[in-house]
């Protein structure tokens, strides 16, 4: 099953689409910096929909609560979350008719993909030769042509792209491994008992950090259950003491008897 993200510019209806395998937080973060890098720029406000990727709740007096992530998304970029209100699908219009229209126009042109790179390669070449040349009838111009006016609106890009990647912390046992999704995975002997900081990138590459921000292990992440993961270096020292404990002299032993 393959989900697909659409976020559309207000003025020149130019719009981007992005696929990917899930709905959580990490790759909806993910398809804003796409857009964000296919416009080469940050519009001043987003408005999202209610997902909880983005939005936690509305309370009783109306404030919207957004997710932490999406606000460190928002600080980085510099610009204003707002959210849809809800039971009002009218106040995401233009976002809701882009759906339909890759719908009707790119999927039922392409219906078969290698993989998901393949498919984002598809759409993006889709937008730039055919939705962004559409004609929009009550402007009498295309998207592109608006756009042209609309980019000097947008903010400018920061120098990094924003972290998406999954991040939470985990302690290392004093046998030099984490637990991660039902597996473990070696680190350095030195940090055993620490807590360290771990991310999960979008294509399963798990990364360890130590406290001081050091970049100590990676891993790709294996199947849930399938057991340990080891790089022989991150324990040479400990199989080193286990290796001299084995091969000490007996008379060592009688000594302590």
């Amino acid at each position: 099953k393959v989900s697909f993200a659409v976020n559309t510019l207000g003025y020149s209806r130019r719009f981007h689409v992005w696929a990917a395998p899930s709905q959580d937080a990490e790759h909806t973060y993910e398809a804003l910096v796409q857009a964000f890098r296919y416009f080469g720029g940050v519009p001043r406000t987003v408005l999202v929909d209610n997902q909880k990727a983005a939005v936690l709740k509305h309370d009783r007096d109306h404030r919207v609560i957004f997710n932490a992530g999406f606000l460190q998304l928002a600080n980085h970029y510099g610009f204003a979350p707002k959210a849809c209100r809800p039971q009002r699908p009218r106040t995401k219009g233009k976002t809701e008719r882009m759906v339909g229209y890759v719908k009707q126009h790119f999927f039922q042109r392409y219906r078969q993909f290698e993989s998901l790179a393949h498919l984002n390669q598809l759409l993006l070449l889709w937008l730039e030769r055919v939705a962004d040349q559409r004609p929009l009838r009550q402007f009498r111009q295309t998207p592109s042509e608006r756009f042209s006016a609309e980019v000097e609106t947008l903010q400018v890009l920061p120098a990094t792209d924003f972290d998406t990647r999954y991040h939470d912390l985990r302690q290392v046992g004093w046998d030099g491994y984490i637990e991660v999704r039902g597996n473990r995975y070696s680190v350095p002997e030195r940090y055993c008992g620490q807590a360290m900081v771990i991310r999960l990138s979008l294509d399963d590459e798990l990364t360890v950090y130590s406290p001081a921000g050091d970049a100590i292990a990676q891993h790709r992440l294996q199947v849930p259950q399938a057991g340990w993961r080891t790089v022989p270096e991150h324990h040479a020292a400990l199989w080193q003491q286990t290796l001299s404990v084995q091969q000490r002299d007996l008379r060592v032993y009688e000594e302590v008897l």
